[in-house]
């Protein structure tokens, strides 16, 4: 076995990897111990004689196995998580999406459907933004309750 230490820092260099990653044809021995210029390395390297091997990373196959569990919902129980709830999910773009769904609802009554008047819907408005519905369906409950009107969709 001869010493290749030069080409394959050449090569290294020619290939822009790492000595690590430069692979020598063990069946041309010969020529590549007859390659002492950058030129010559070139010229092997062309042939196909000397090559970079592939860079080693890490495996995703589990990674995608729990990607795969957690679409449907597994992998998400206490033990799982780290920060409190709202870091999960913003208790504000919660509230956000919920106030608008009943503001959107109360306009279409007051506007569309002809079911409330503007003191009824300010009222309901005021209440709303200050949380006393849970969600559209609490809202559409209290009016049929409170006023007597039939709500439908």
């Amino acid at each position: 076995m001869s010493d290749l230490k030069a080409q394959k820092r050449l090569a290294a260099d020619e290939l822009d990897v790492g000595k690590g990653r430069v692979w020598l044809d063990p069946d041309a021995q010969e020529e590549i111990e007859d390659a002492i210029t950058r030129e010559d390395v070139r010229e092997l390297i062309d042939q196909g004689t000397i090559r970079a091997k592939d860079a080693k990373t890490n495996s995703r196959g589990r990674a995608r196995e729990r990607a795969d569990k957690r679409s449907y919902g597994h992998q998400s129980g206490a033990g799982s998580r780290k920060g409190r709830s709202g870091a999960r999910q913003d208790t504000k773009d919660d509230w956000k999406a919920r106030i608008r769904a009943q503001r959107a609802r109360l306009k279409e009554l007051r506007d569309d459907e002809d079911v409330l008047d503007a003191s009824e819907y300010r009222t309901l408005y005021n209440k709303a933004s200050g949380g006393d519905f849970e969600d559209v369906a609490r809202l559409e409950a209290y009016i049929r309750t409170e006023y007597g009107y039939e709500v439908t969709d």
